[in-house]
């Protein structure tokens, strides 16, 4: 039986090319996301409203009979010096990229269960494990995934369904574009605010392309079995790796030398 995959955010970026990697792999792949886009099977859902997101995931179930695979990809950023952000902004920045997975996590989960199987993708970033300044609720959203995914491994293990995450570096995508930037304070902050911010923009317009990492997405959902986290690229990889060796104090240090100076 042909298995059956929901990509949410997946009718633009990365989404959009994991849903097209996933159907070249012989994969029937749904795309849910707000706005439709030409070439893939798409089904209105906002991650952000429970009521859409179960109807949603109902009518994946009405047409394909099933649920093998889910990729949470939708998600967006801010930047801004959390002293002058805005609580409903960084509210609204954990409800879209965390408890937006976790809506569609706790929808499809009752199907992985009937079936005895299902694979759950969390699409997180190298920014849960090396916290970018002035992107601090951002990166907060993403490293709450990653301990979401470490915590539901052990509890749908026996179950078998099998979670993993998947952290991303510099993408060229339209989310960099789609940043809620804010300056505010930025002269209290000697201009750092702006300079770091710049700094991330050209690294994500010179980084991975959108169809390597949608390819790399894709193989990993269809892995027969996954690791907890992956990093996407080699440099990510050594960038992951050395965070975790080095002591916090020397790669806070590394980090403010990148994005802080």
């Amino acid at each position: 039986m042909q298995k059956a995959a929901i990509v949410t955010g997946g009718t633009s970026g990365i989404g959009l090319e994991t849903v097209r990697a996933l159907e070249r792999a012989g994969v029937k792949a749904y795309a849910l996301s707000r706005h439709a886009v030409e070439g893939v099977e798409h089904i209105v859902c906002d991650v952000s409203d429970e009521a859409s997101v179960r109807l949603a995931v109902s009518e994946v179930v009405r047409r394909a009979g099933r649920v093998d695979i889910l990729i949470n990809c939708a998600g967006y950023g801010i930047s801004g010096a959390v002293e002058y952000t805005d609580p409903s902004d960084a509210r609204r920045q954990i409800d879209v990229n965390l408890f937006g997975a976790d809506r569609l996590i706790r929808a499809v989960l009752p199907v992985m269960r009937t079936q005895g199987k299902g694979r759950v993708v969390c699409v997180s970033s190298v920014a849960a494990v090396a916290p970018i300044p002035f992107q601090a609720w951002y990166s907060a959203s993403k490293a709450g995934l990653n301990a979401l995914t470490m915590a539901l491994r052990n509890e749908l293990k026996p179950l078998g369904v099998s979670v993993c995450a998947v952290m991303p570096g510099d993408v060229k995508t339209g989310f960099t574009a789609a940043r809620v930037k804010s300056d505010a304070g930025d002269e209290a902050y000697g201009g750092r605010v702006t300079r770091s911010v710049a700094k991330m923009e050209h690294d994500e317009q010179t980084g991975m392309s959108a169809a390597a990492a949608g390819e790399k997405i894709a193989a990993i959902a269809l892995k027969r079995r996954v690791r907890p986290y992956y990093a996407l690229g080699l440099s990510y990889k050594a960038c992951c790796a050395l965070i975790k060796l080095l002591p916090a104090r020397t790669a806070c240090w590394v980090i403010g030398r990148l994005y802080a100076s």
